[in-house]
């Protein structure tokens, strides 16, 4: 399978601020695992994907209240059961990176148990080819 990517898109609104009036990181947080999951759950079915760690996720800058956020996610690694996902998301405005990391998800069986998803991920442009060797160090 080649890699293919996603986004989504959030304003972050009043509702979504911490004390100090930019992005709560929990916000962002679930912003972040939501563009795994949409890239996970396209690879397989939403039914059979589970989001089970959060790699690297690092913040680089306060995100202030009415900033459009664009969170661009792709599977970049599998395993036999696991997925990982790479995320990252921008000020849609200025394309400056506010967050980006690994998500590992298993696919999984009605009963909740790892199963086999059968599914090869082919990097093939230098980007995507370093993201899964960071994506291998990560996961381990």
């Amino acid at each position: 399978m080649f890699i293919k990517k996603y986004e989504i898109h959030h304003v972050v609104m009043g509702p979504d601020l911490n004390h100090h009036g930019t992005l709560f990181a929990g916000q962002g947080a679930k912003w972040f695992v939501e563009a795994g999951f949409i890239a996970a759950a396209n690879t397989t079915t939403p039914e059979s994907t589970v989001c089970v760690n959060i790699h690297g996720m690092l913040f680089k800058q306060r995100v202030p209240l009415g900033t459009i956020i664009r969170y661009e996610s792709k599977m970049i690694l599998s395993g036999r059961t696991r997925l990982v996902a790479y995320v990252r998301a921008v000020n849609s405005k200025n394309e400056e990176l506010i967050v980006d990391g690994f998500l590992t998800f298993v696919h999984v069986d009605p009963q909740g148990r790892p199963m086999p998803h059968g599914i090869t991920i082919e990097a093939v442009i230098e980007e995507d080819i370093d993201l899964q060797k960071k994506a291998k160090v990560l996961s381990k």
